[in-house]
Protein backbone atom coordinates (compact mmCIF):
# COMPACT_ATOMS: atom_id res chain seq x y z
CA UNK A 1 0.00 0.00 0.00
CA UNK A 2 1.16 3.46 -0.75
CA UNK A 3 0.80 5.37 2.60
CA UNK A 4 1.56 8.43 1.09
CA UNK A 5 -1.56 8.55 -0.76
CA UNK A 6 -4.09 6.34 1.52
CA UNK A 7 -7.17 7.90 2.21
CA UNK A 8 -8.61 6.47 5.56
CA UNK A 9 -12.04 5.65 5.94
CA UNK A 10 -14.41 8.72 6.03
CA UNK A 11 -12.04 10.82 5.04
CA UNK A 12 -12.20 13.07 1.62
CA UNK A 13 -10.65 15.43 -0.61
CA UNK A 14 -11.84 18.47 0.17
CA UNK A 15 -9.47 20.80 -1.87
CA UNK A 16 -12.69 22.24 -4.02
CA UNK A 17 -12.00 26.17 -4.29
CA UNK A 18 -15.61 26.86 -4.09
CA UNK A 19 -17.30 27.36 -1.29
CA UNK A 20 -20.85 27.98 0.02
CA UNK A 21 -20.21 29.63 -3.86
CA UNK A 22 -17.38 31.67 -3.49
CA UNK A 23 -14.33 31.16 -4.86
CA UNK A 24 -10.91 30.61 -2.58
CA UNK A 25 -8.58 30.12 -4.60
CA UNK A 26 -5.41 32.03 -4.63
CA UNK A 27 -1.92 32.68 -6.87
CA UNK A 28 0.40 33.84 -4.55
CA UNK A 29 3.61 34.82 -6.14
CA UNK A 30 2.83 32.10 -9.16
CA UNK A 31 1.80 29.24 -6.56
CA UNK A 32 -1.78 28.30 -6.90
CA UNK A 33 -3.40 26.76 -4.21
CA UNK A 34 -7.55 26.37 -3.84
CA UNK A 35 -7.33 28.23 -0.98
CA UNK A 36 -5.01 30.67 1.06
CA UNK A 37 -5.18 28.68 4.37
CA UNK A 38 -1.58 26.97 4.38
CA UNK A 39 -0.07 25.46 7.25
CA UNK A 40 3.37 27.05 8.48
CA UNK A 41 6.83 25.64 8.55
CA UNK A 42 6.68 23.60 11.74
CA UNK A 43 6.11 19.67 13.52
CA UNK A 44 2.55 19.66 11.81
CA UNK A 45 4.45 19.91 8.31
CA UNK A 46 7.54 17.51 9.47
CA UNK A 47 6.17 14.29 7.59
CA UNK A 48 4.51 12.86 4.84
CA UNK A 49 1.55 11.40 7.18
CA UNK A 50 1.27 15.12 8.94
CA UNK A 51 0.89 16.79 5.55
CA UNK A 52 -1.39 14.10 3.74
CA UNK A 53 -3.77 14.27 6.98
CA UNK A 54 -4.06 18.13 6.02
CA UNK A 55 -4.23 18.19 3.02
CA UNK A 56 -7.26 15.65 3.30
CA UNK A 57 -8.59 18.26 6.27
CA UNK A 58 -8.46 20.64 2.92
CA UNK A 59 -5.58 22.63 3.49
CA UNK A 60 -5.10 24.91 0.23
CA UNK A 61 -1.26 24.64 0.62
CA UNK A 62 1.47 23.27 3.25
CA UNK A 63 5.36 24.37 3.93
CA UNK A 64 6.91 21.26 4.65
CA UNK A 65 9.04 21.66 8.20
CA UNK A 66 13.02 23.37 7.27
CA UNK A 67 15.51 21.21 5.20
CA UNK A 68 18.87 21.61 6.28
CA UNK A 69 22.41 19.89 5.49
CA UNK A 70 23.76 16.69 6.89
CA UNK A 71 23.70 15.32 9.61
CA UNK A 72 20.22 16.34 10.62
CA UNK A 73 19.39 18.30 13.52
CA UNK A 74 19.59 16.73 17.12
CA UNK A 75 16.48 18.18 18.85
CA UNK A 76 16.08 17.85 22.61
CA UNK A 77 13.48 16.84 25.04
CA UNK A 78 11.21 18.69 26.57
CA UNK A 79 10.09 21.35 23.36
CA UNK A 80 7.08 23.58 24.54
CA UNK A 81 5.83 25.81 26.66
CA UNK A 82 2.58 27.99 27.17
CA UNK A 83 1.85 31.49 28.25
CA UNK A 84 -1.94 30.24 30.14
CA UNK A 85 -5.06 32.59 30.51
CA UNK A 86 -7.86 31.80 32.42
CA UNK A 87 -9.21 27.98 32.28
CA UNK A 88 -5.42 27.46 31.16
CA UNK A 89 -6.62 28.71 27.65
CA UNK A 90 -3.12 29.28 25.27
CA UNK A 91 -2.67 33.09 24.81
CA UNK A 92 1.11 32.32 23.79
CA UNK A 93 2.79 29.19 22.70
CA UNK A 94 6.81 29.12 23.41
CA UNK A 95 9.19 26.09 21.20
CA UNK A 96 12.69 25.60 21.56
CA UNK A 97 12.57 22.67 18.51
CA UNK A 98 14.94 22.91 15.80
CA UNK A 99 14.97 22.50 11.91
CA UNK A 100 14.14 19.00 11.27
CA UNK A 101 15.52 15.98 12.42
CA UNK A 102 15.27 13.18 9.30
CA UNK A 103 17.40 13.25 6.79
CA UNK A 104 17.48 15.07 3.88
CA UNK A 105 17.19 11.98 1.72
CA UNK A 106 13.74 10.55 3.97
CA UNK A 107 12.22 14.22 3.20
CA UNK A 108 12.97 14.79 -0.06
CA UNK A 109 11.48 11.10 -1.34
CA UNK A 110 8.24 12.49 0.92
CA UNK A 111 8.23 15.42 -0.93
CA UNK A 112 8.17 14.12 -4.22
CA UNK A 113 5.37 12.03 -3.74
CA UNK A 114 3.10 13.96 -1.63
CA UNK A 115 3.54 16.72 -4.60
CA UNK A 116 3.09 13.96 -7.20
CA UNK A 117 -0.09 12.78 -5.40
CA UNK A 118 -1.45 15.80 -4.53
CA UNK A 119 -1.04 18.30 -7.08
CA UNK A 120 -3.39 20.64 -6.56
CA UNK A 121 -2.37 21.87 -3.39
CA UNK A 122 0.47 24.27 -2.80
CA UNK A 123 3.96 22.77 -1.43
CA UNK A 124 6.63 25.18 -0.26
CA UNK A 125 9.70 23.59 1.06
CA UNK A 126 11.17 25.38 3.78
CA UNK A 127 15.21 25.29 3.60
CA UNK A 128 17.68 26.71 6.00
CA UNK A 129 21.77 26.05 5.17
CA UNK A 130 24.77 27.80 6.21
CA UNK A 131 25.63 30.72 4.80
CA UNK A 132 27.43 30.55 1.88
CA UNK A 133 26.83 30.11 -1.69
CA UNK A 134 27.82 26.46 -2.19
CA UNK A 135 25.55 24.95 0.88
CA UNK A 136 22.88 26.32 -1.49
CA UNK A 137 23.92 25.44 -4.82
CA UNK A 138 23.98 22.27 -3.58
CA UNK A 139 20.42 21.87 -1.82
CA UNK A 140 18.32 24.00 -4.09
CA UNK A 141 18.44 21.53 -7.46
CA UNK A 142 17.73 18.71 -5.19
CA UNK A 143 14.97 20.42 -3.85
CA UNK A 144 13.67 21.26 -7.21
CA UNK A 145 13.73 18.09 -8.54
CA UNK A 146 11.12 17.19 -6.34
CA UNK A 147 8.42 18.89 -7.95
CA UNK A 148 7.76 21.38 -5.09
CA UNK A 149 6.36 24.87 -6.16
CA UNK A 150 8.57 27.24 -4.82
CA UNK A 151 10.82 27.34 -1.86
CA UNK A 152 10.71 29.48 2.03
CA UNK A 153 13.73 30.78 3.23
CA UNK A 154 13.97 30.59 6.72
CA UNK A 155 15.86 33.26 7.85
CA UNK A 156 14.17 33.73 10.94
CA UNK A 157 14.54 30.80 13.53
CA UNK A 158 15.28 32.12 16.86
CA UNK A 159 16.85 29.82 18.93
CA UNK A 160 19.58 27.18 18.26
CA UNK A 161 20.26 27.79 14.52
CA UNK A 162 21.57 31.72 15.26
CA UNK A 163 24.39 29.94 17.20
CA UNK A 164 25.73 28.04 14.46
CA UNK A 165 25.24 31.72 11.79
CA UNK A 166 21.94 30.86 10.12
CA UNK A 167 17.58 31.72 11.09
CA UNK A 168 17.93 34.81 12.97
CA UNK A 169 21.53 35.41 12.79
CA UNK A 170 20.80 35.98 8.83
CA UNK A 171 17.71 37.73 9.33
CA UNK A 172 18.90 40.49 11.01
CA UNK A 173 21.51 41.03 8.90
CA UNK A 174 20.07 43.06 6.09
CA UNK A 175 23.37 42.26 3.74
CA UNK A 176 23.05 38.66 4.10
CA UNK A 177 19.27 38.40 3.25
CA UNK A 178 19.79 40.15 -0.01
CA UNK A 179 23.02 38.29 -0.59
CA UNK A 180 21.17 34.41 -0.12
CA UNK A 181 17.82 35.18 -1.61
CA UNK A 182 20.52 36.23 -4.71
CA UNK A 183 21.94 32.42 -4.45
CA UNK A 184 18.56 30.91 -4.34
CA UNK A 185 17.08 32.87 -7.27
CA UNK A 186 20.33 32.18 -9.25
CA UNK A 187 20.45 28.62 -8.33
CA UNK A 188 16.50 27.93 -8.23
CA UNK A 189 14.12 28.57 -10.85
CA UNK A 190 10.75 28.73 -9.30
CA UNK A 191 9.22 30.95 -6.61
CA UNK A 192 11.56 32.54 -4.07
CA UNK A 193 9.69 33.33 -0.69
CA UNK A 194 11.84 34.76 1.94
CA UNK A 195 10.80 34.42 5.48
CA UNK A 196 11.55 37.69 7.90
CA UNK A 197 12.38 37.40 11.60
CA UNK A 198 10.26 39.98 13.70
CA UNK A 199 13.02 40.04 15.88
CA UNK A 200 14.60 43.40 14.24
CA UNK A 201 13.88 47.04 14.67
CA UNK A 202 12.34 47.95 11.52
CA UNK A 203 10.38 45.22 9.60
CA UNK A 204 10.84 47.18 6.33
CA UNK A 205 14.63 47.22 5.91
CA UNK A 206 14.29 43.07 5.88
CA UNK A 207 11.56 43.14 2.90
CA UNK A 208 13.07 45.48 0.95
CA UNK A 209 16.86 43.34 1.03
CA UNK A 210 14.79 40.40 0.15
CA UNK A 211 13.55 42.41 -3.00
CA UNK A 212 16.73 43.60 -3.72
CA UNK A 213 17.80 39.73 -3.72
CA UNK A 214 15.04 38.90 -6.11
CA UNK A 215 12.57 37.48 -3.46
CA UNK A 216 9.22 36.97 -5.68
CA UNK A 217 7.24 37.10 -2.06
CA UNK A 218 7.91 37.53 1.65
CA UNK A 219 6.43 35.49 4.60
CA UNK A 220 6.40 36.96 8.30
CA UNK A 221 6.11 37.17 11.35
CA UNK A 222 8.90 34.19 12.50
CA UNK A 223 8.51 33.73 16.06
CA UNK A 224 9.39 35.77 18.59
CA UNK A 225 12.33 35.42 21.39
CA UNK A 226 10.54 34.49 24.75
CA UNK A 227 10.63 33.29 27.88
CA UNK A 228 6.78 32.18 29.11
CA UNK A 229 7.40 30.98 32.67
CA UNK A 230 9.91 30.48 35.68
CA UNK A 231 9.48 27.02 37.68
CA UNK A 232 9.76 28.85 40.69
CA UNK A 233 10.42 25.70 42.97
CA UNK A 234 13.10 25.05 40.80
CA UNK A 235 13.83 27.89 39.21
CA UNK A 236 14.41 27.27 36.09
CA UNK A 237 12.38 28.10 32.84
CA UNK A 238 10.14 26.00 30.90
CA UNK A 239 10.17 24.11 28.96
CA UNK A 240 13.16 22.37 31.45
CA UNK A 241 15.31 19.95 29.49
CA UNK A 242 17.00 18.69 32.46
CA UNK A 243 17.73 21.24 35.22
CA UNK A 244 18.50 23.76 32.31
CA UNK A 245 16.38 25.81 29.82
CA UNK A 246 16.69 28.20 27.28
CA UNK A 247 14.78 31.22 25.11
CA UNK A 248 12.19 29.84 22.24
CA UNK A 249 10.35 31.05 19.54
CA UNK A 250 6.68 32.57 21.03
CA UNK A 251 3.73 32.14 18.59
CA UNK A 252 0.17 32.16 18.96
CA UNK A 253 -3.30 34.35 19.22
CA UNK A 254 -0.91 36.97 21.66
CA UNK A 255 1.45 37.63 18.69
CA UNK A 256 -0.86 38.70 16.40
CA UNK A 257 -0.96 42.53 16.97
CA UNK A 258 2.70 42.34 16.26
CA UNK A 259 2.22 39.94 12.91
CA UNK A 260 -0.15 42.21 11.35
CA UNK A 261 1.39 45.63 11.88
CA UNK A 262 4.81 44.33 10.59
CA UNK A 263 2.35 42.99 7.32
CA UNK A 264 0.66 46.08 7.10
CA UNK A 265 4.52 48.45 7.48
CA UNK A 266 5.57 46.29 4.55
CA UNK A 267 2.14 46.39 2.13
CA UNK A 268 2.11 50.35 2.66
CA UNK A 269 6.09 50.82 2.26
CA UNK A 270 6.49 52.57 -0.97
CA UNK A 271 9.46 50.51 -1.67
CA UNK A 272 7.58 47.29 -1.59
CA UNK A 273 3.79 48.30 -2.77
CA UNK A 274 3.01 44.94 -4.15
CA UNK A 275 5.43 42.35 -2.89
CA UNK A 276 3.32 39.63 -2.22
CA UNK A 277 3.43 38.49 1.53
CA UNK A 278 2.04 35.29 3.25
CA UNK A 279 0.55 36.34 6.95
CA UNK A 280 1.95 34.37 9.63
CA UNK A 281 1.24 35.01 12.93
CA UNK A 282 -1.61 33.82 15.79
CA UNK A 283 -4.57 33.14 12.93
CA UNK A 284 -6.92 30.95 14.41
CA UNK A 285 -10.15 31.97 12.71
CA UNK A 286 -11.28 32.81 9.36
CA UNK A 287 -11.85 36.71 10.75
CA UNK A 288 -8.04 36.33 11.57
CA UNK A 289 -6.95 35.35 8.32
CA UNK A 290 -9.24 38.04 6.76
CA UNK A 291 -7.71 40.60 8.42
CA UNK A 292 -4.57 39.67 7.48
CA UNK A 293 -5.71 39.89 3.94
CA UNK A 294 -6.67 43.65 4.03
CA UNK A 295 -3.51 44.17 5.47
CA UNK A 296 -2.16 43.03 2.63
CA UNK A 297 -1.58 39.03 2.99
CA UNK A 298 -2.12 37.35 -0.45
CA UNK A 299 -2.25 33.71 1.83
CA UNK A 300 -2.21 32.85 5.14
CA UNK A 301 -0.01 30.14 7.69
CA UNK A 302 -1.53 28.88 10.33
CA UNK A 303 0.73 26.52 12.89
CA UNK A 304 -0.69 27.35 16.64
CA UNK A 305 -4.08 26.72 16.25
CA UNK A 306 -3.71 23.42 14.56
CA UNK A 307 -1.74 21.97 16.69
CA UNK A 308 -4.08 23.03 19.76
CA UNK A 309 -6.68 21.79 18.01
CA UNK A 310 -6.21 19.87 14.89
CA UNK A 311 -6.16 20.08 11.33
CA UNK A 312 -10.22 20.20 10.57
CA UNK A 313 -10.52 23.75 12.20
CA UNK A 314 -9.56 24.27 8.19
CA UNK A 315 -13.47 23.33 7.69
CA UNK A 316 -14.94 26.37 9.78
CA UNK A 317 -11.97 28.64 8.53
CA UNK A 318 -13.04 28.12 4.83
CA UNK A 319 -17.15 28.32 6.27
CA UNK A 320 -16.63 31.62 7.53
CA UNK A 321 -14.24 33.39 5.28
CA UNK A 322 -16.51 32.67 2.16
CA UNK A 323 -19.57 32.85 3.90
CA UNK A 324 -18.40 36.84 5.13
CA UNK A 325 -17.14 37.28 1.34
CA UNK A 326 -20.49 36.68 0.04
CA UNK A 327 -22.55 38.74 2.70
CA UNK A 328 -19.79 41.65 1.63
CA UNK A 329 -19.60 41.18 -1.94
CA UNK A 330 -16.45 40.52 -2.24
CA UNK A 331 -16.10 37.19 -5.22
CA UNK A 332 -12.33 36.54 -4.72
CA UNK A 333 -9.53 36.82 -2.14
CA UNK A 334 -7.91 39.12 -4.52
CA UNK A 335 -10.66 41.87 -4.40
CA UNK A 336 -10.15 42.60 -0.62
CA UNK A 337 -6.88 41.67 -0.16
CA UNK A 338 -4.54 45.37 1.46
CA UNK A 339 -7.98 47.49 1.44
CA UNK A 340 -7.15 48.29 4.82
CA UNK A 341 -4.02 49.78 3.66
CA UNK A 342 -5.59 52.92 2.37
CA UNK A 343 -6.48 53.78 6.13
CA UNK A 344 -3.59 52.70 7.98
CA UNK A 345 -1.36 55.74 8.18
CA UNK A 346 1.27 57.18 10.45
CA UNK A 347 0.05 59.05 13.27
CA UNK A 348 1.18 62.76 12.32
CA UNK A 349 -1.70 62.26 9.85
CA UNK A 350 -4.29 61.38 11.92
CA UNK A 351 -7.43 63.62 12.38
CA UNK A 352 -6.69 65.75 15.53
CA UNK A 353 -10.11 67.66 15.56
CA UNK A 354 -11.65 64.27 15.24
CA UNK A 355 -13.73 62.95 19.07
CA UNK A 356 -15.79 60.51 20.02
CA UNK A 357 -17.32 59.66 23.26
CA UNK A 358 -18.50 56.83 25.26
CA UNK A 359 -21.95 55.78 25.52
CA UNK A 360 -23.39 53.42 28.28
CA UNK A 361 -26.82 51.84 27.13
CA UNK A 362 -28.36 51.60 30.82
CA UNK A 363 -30.88 48.13 29.55
CA UNK A 364 -27.66 46.72 28.69
CA UNK A 365 -25.49 47.45 31.76
CA UNK A 366 -25.30 45.13 34.62
CA UNK A 367 -23.90 47.42 37.32
CA UNK A 368 -20.34 45.30 37.49
CA UNK A 369 -18.28 49.01 37.73
CA UNK A 370 -15.56 48.34 36.01
CA UNK A 371 -15.74 50.58 33.87
CA UNK A 372 -15.81 53.35 36.85
CA UNK A 373 -12.86 51.82 38.23
CA UNK A 374 -11.10 51.63 34.95
CA UNK A 375 -11.78 55.36 34.47
CA UNK A 376 -11.47 56.49 37.77
CA UNK A 377 -8.04 54.82 39.06
CA UNK A 378 -6.54 54.89 35.90
CA UNK A 379 -7.78 57.04 32.98
CA UNK A 380 -9.59 60.51 33.18
CA UNK A 381 -12.45 60.41 35.54
CA UNK A 382 -15.11 61.17 33.02
CA UNK A 383 -17.51 58.08 34.52
CA UNK A 384 -20.11 58.97 37.14
CA UNK A 385 -21.24 56.53 40.07
CA UNK A 386 -24.60 57.16 40.65
CA UNK A 387 -26.69 55.76 43.63
CA UNK A 388 -30.88 54.99 42.54
CA UNK A 389 -33.68 55.24 44.95
CA UNK A 390 -34.00 51.35 45.74
CA UNK A 391 -30.20 51.34 45.82
CA UNK A 392 -29.53 49.92 42.01
CA UNK A 393 -26.33 51.58 40.69
CA UNK A 394 -25.67 53.51 37.77
CA UNK A 395 -23.05 54.44 35.99
CA UNK A 396 -23.16 57.64 33.34
CA UNK A 397 -20.44 59.30 31.22
CA UNK A 398 -19.18 63.05 31.85
CA UNK A 399 -19.30 63.98 28.78
CA UNK A 400 -17.61 67.12 28.83
CA UNK A 401 -14.50 65.13 30.69
CA UNK A 402 -14.95 62.08 27.84
CA UNK A 403 -11.53 62.09 25.83
CA UNK A 404 -12.63 58.73 23.77
CA UNK A 405 -9.88 56.69 24.30
CA UNK A 406 -12.02 53.57 24.52
CA UNK A 407 -10.43 51.87 28.03
CA UNK A 408 -14.51 51.82 29.58
CA UNK A 409 -15.50 49.90 25.95
CA UNK A 410 -12.44 47.33 26.62
CA UNK A 411 -13.06 46.51 30.19
CA UNK A 412 -16.59 46.22 29.37
CA UNK A 413 -17.67 42.80 29.65
CA UNK A 414 -21.32 43.39 28.37
CA UNK A 415 -20.63 43.37 24.54
CA UNK A 416 -22.27 46.60 22.40
CA UNK A 417 -23.11 48.20 26.27
CA UNK A 418 -20.77 50.86 25.64
CA UNK A 419 -20.49 52.15 22.15
CA UNK A 420 -18.16 54.96 21.31
CA UNK A 421 -20.04 57.91 19.33
CA UNK A 422 -18.48 60.18 16.86
CA UNK A 423 -19.13 63.95 17.95
CA UNK A 424 -19.56 66.86 15.37
CA UNK A 425 -17.27 69.31 16.51
CA UNK A 426 -17.18 71.82 13.43
CA UNK A 427 -13.49 71.60 13.31
CA UNK A 428 -11.85 70.71 9.83
CA UNK A 429 -9.64 67.85 9.45
CA UNK A 430 -5.99 68.54 11.20
CA UNK A 431 -3.36 66.59 11.05
CA UNK A 432 -0.50 67.35 13.43
CA UNK A 433 2.26 68.26 10.75
CA UNK A 434 -0.05 71.43 10.50
CA UNK A 435 -1.67 72.12 13.86
CA UNK A 436 -0.06 75.32 16.00
CA UNK A 437 0.51 73.21 18.99
CA UNK A 438 3.40 71.41 17.17
CA UNK A 439 6.76 72.87 18.51
CA UNK A 440 7.97 71.13 15.19
CA UNK A 441 5.92 72.46 12.53
CA UNK A 442 7.95 75.08 11.37
CA UNK A 443 10.73 73.07 10.79
CA UNK A 444 8.65 70.06 9.15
Amino acid sequence: MNTLNFTPPGKHNSGDSVVNGVDLSVNFAGIKAPNPFWLASAPPTDKAYNVVRAYEAGWGGVVWKTLGEEPPAVNVSSRYSAHYGKNREVIGFNNIELITDRSLEVNLKEITQVKKDWPDRALIVSIMVPCNEEAWAYILPLVEATGADGIELNLGCPHGMPERGMGAAVGQNPDLIEKVTYWCKKHYSKPVIVKLTPNITDIRVGAQAALRGGADAVSLINTINSITSIDLDNMVAKPTVGHLSTHGGYCGSAVKPIAMNMVAEIARDPATPTLPISGIGGISTWRDAAEFIALGAGSVQVCTAAMLNGFRIVEEMKDGLSRWMAEKGYDSIEAFSRKAIPQTTDWKHLDINFKTIAKIDQDLCIECGRCYIACEDTSHQSIAKLTEKDGARRYEVIEEECVGCNLCQITCPVENCITMVPQETGKPFLAWDDDPRNPFRAAS
